[in-house]
């Protein structure tokens, strides 16, 4: 079964999400559209781009995503299509589809006037559609021609040395737990035994296996699921109890052997 997801910051309020998913459905209705989350924050390309890189990998190859984050903001420079690790974009030239790998994508293509119409709901009137055709057995050369170069951003870039690390809250989740961008490989690398965990006003020289392993109300610190280092408060919102927010940095300082 051709299998669509659909990432948006339209929220649940609205017609916005169903309208789009109709118009797929209208063109293709064995389509099987996944939604991953709808509840971005407005216009937040950062929040967008951490949510899907975190899980398009676990759909099957071949899975095409649809993303529809700020997609009429002026910064958008049309709309294109890519495919990525055996996974296909689409989405608006706006950086957001830049921030989902290290590597750059195989194929990019950015769609051809004959497919795009003025259109105050590009979702639902461009890129649904050609999600839908897509999905459905066609390539997305088929809807325009190759792109030499997408717009990018940048994620926030963690520092290392020897002595230490120096990272930084890349998403705070629904529970007030904050994710860095501190990957597991690079401390296991770096770490030679002792070491210092800073943030905030708190300190840490150990790391936990999950929340439950600190008792409720106080810091936990562990590698998560997807090898991210992970602070919070056991039972507690982090971010706030804390001072902490997208952006703040976080220390990791190494005990070295004189």
């Amino acid at each position: 079964m051709a299998l669509v997801t659909f990432t948006s910051d339209f929220g649940d309020a609205d017609y916005y999400v169903p309208a789009v998913k109709a118009k797929m459905l209208s063109i293709n209705p064995q389509l099987n559209i996944i939604d991953i989350s709808h509840k971005i924050e407005p216009y937040d390309i950062a929040h967008a781009a951490f949510v899907l890189r975190s899980v398009y990998k676990d759909f099957p190859k071949g899975t095409v995503h649809l993303v529809a984050i700020n997609s009429t903001s002026t910064i958008t420079d049309g709309f294109i299509g890519i495919k990525l690790e055996e996974h296909i974009f689409v989405g608006p030239n706006n950086g957001v589809l830049s921030m989902l790998s290290d590597y750059d994508p195989g194929i990019v293509v950015q769609f051809a006037d004959i497919h795009i119409k003025h259109s105050t709901f590009p979702a639902k009137d461009i890129l649904g559609p050609i999600c839908a055709k897509v999905a459905s057995g066609a390539a997305i050369h088929d809807f325009g021609g190759p792109l030499a170069n997408i717009r990018k951003m940048l994620p926030r870039q963690f520092k290392a040395t020897k002595k230490q690390i120096v990272g930084y809250v890349v998403r705070v989740d629904n529970y007030g737990n904050l994710i860095t961008n501190i990957r597991q490989e690079v401390f296991e690398t770096l770490n030679p035994g002792q070491f210092t965990l800073e943030f905030s006003r708190e300190v840490l020289t150990e790391l936990n296996t999950c929340y439950d392993h600190v008792e409720p109300g106080d810091c936990f610190a562990f590698f998560n699921s997807l090898g991210l280092l992970e602070i919070g408060i056991n039972h507690g919102d982090g971010a706030n109890l804390l001072g902490l927010r997208y952006d703040s940095p976080v220390f990791i300082n190494f005990e070295l052997e004189s």
